[in-house]
């Protein structure tokens, strides 16, 4: 008996982020972790929970199809409420990197002359995740 050696390809995704660089990121790992552990210094106040929305980021190329519920749950009370940029963002605590992805976050610890981002979050996505598609653009 002959053993055929079997190969796998292993896909590391990118995350190119303007003023900070391009990482490559284990697949699986949350954005909003994948982020702050390449120096972007992404707000989490919320300790990555989907409460606060300070984790928000702008997708310029590879953004997922997916959603969690809490997330789109959290933009949609937005919407609802008056604040239309909630249609143009996602937020990195509820977001896993499995692809490519250009990013702009929108609030940077730095920028909002604040002391820390928040408590560190989870490894994996809180609240546990019920997945479907993201916000519609219309």
């Amino acid at each position: 008996m002959s053993l055929i050696p079997i190969l796998r390809f292993y896909f590391v995704p990118k995350i190119t982020v303007p003023e900070f660089g391009t990482f490559e990121i284990d697949q699986g790992k949350r954005l909003v972790l994948a982020l702050e552990d390449n120096g972007v210094d992404i707000s989490h106040r919320c300790g990555g929970n989907a409460q606060c929305t300070t984790c928000r980021v702008v997708f310029t190329e590879g953004e997922p199809e997916n959603m969690t519920e809490a997330e789109k749950s959290l933009l949609q009370s937005k919407i609802e409420g008056g604040e239309e940029s909630a249609k143009l963002v996602r937020l990195s605590c509820q977001i896993i990197v499995n692809q490519d992805m250009s990013i702009e976050p929108q609030m940077l610890v730095s920028k909002m002359d604040w002391d820390e981002p928040g408590k560190r979050p989870e490894e994996k996505v809180t609240p546990p995740p019920v997945w479907g598609s993201k916000l519609s653009s219309s």
